[in-house]
């Protein structure tokens, strides 16, 4: 069983803000996997879905995004998840708009949500980060991270957001890591 969590923050305010970009990741992968079953539980919105066989959990903490790991840890805990079979999708303004790194542990970059996750249950879990771009000079960070994309980038954007969601099936799919990161890193 393997957990797929993308984070982000709860409620229409935060609607496909930059913060937002796991939870659209993971309403992607809900579509493409037909997963339509989704309850709120464990301090988010979870889906079970079957894919090849083995069950998926497809997750969005409803905790907000410093709080992640609290919905996170309650999952891995009810299911015995193990830390190997945990991927987390969050946004990362450090890396060009469009862009996306897949990573097997590290420090959380300044990102409170990432950790949130590792006080719950340590650094080596698979990441992919998504790049939403820097805040322009003078922009306050908090506000960048929480507004929307502009409308020009949306072709990027929602190509990043295919590209995650064909590696995360990769990844489900048990295909080597190392080619998967070389693929799309």
């Amino acid at each position: 069983m393997k957990l797929i969590v993308g984070l982000g923050n709860p409620g229409k305010k935060y609607e496909n803000t930059r913060h937002n970009i796991g939870f659209e990741v993971i309403k992607k992968l809900s579509k493409k996997l037909g997963a339509d079953n989704i309850k709120q539980k464990f301090q988010g919105e979870i889906t079970e879905v079957r894919y090849n066989g083995d069950k998926l959990l497809l997750l969005m903490p409803q905790t907000f995004m410093n709080l992640s790991g609290d919905s996170i840890i309650e999952v891995m805990n009810f299911y015995k998840i193990k830390i190997e079979d945990l991927v987390v999708v969050y946004d990362d303004m450090d890396m060009p708009l469009g862009k996306m790194r897949i990573r097997l542990t590290g420090s959380a970059g300044g990102h409170n949500g990432i950790k949130s996750i590792i006080s719950h249950v340590g650094k080596d879990f698979k990441r992919i980060k998504s790049g939403i771009g820097k805040a322009r000079e003078g922009q306050d960070t908090i506000n960048f991270v929480l507004g929307r994309f502009a409308k020009e980038d949306m072709d990027d954007v929602n190509e990043m957001i295919e590209k995650i969601t064909e590696a995360i099936v990769e990844i489900i799919e048990d295909k080597k890591i190392e080619k998967i990161m070389n693929k799309y890193n």
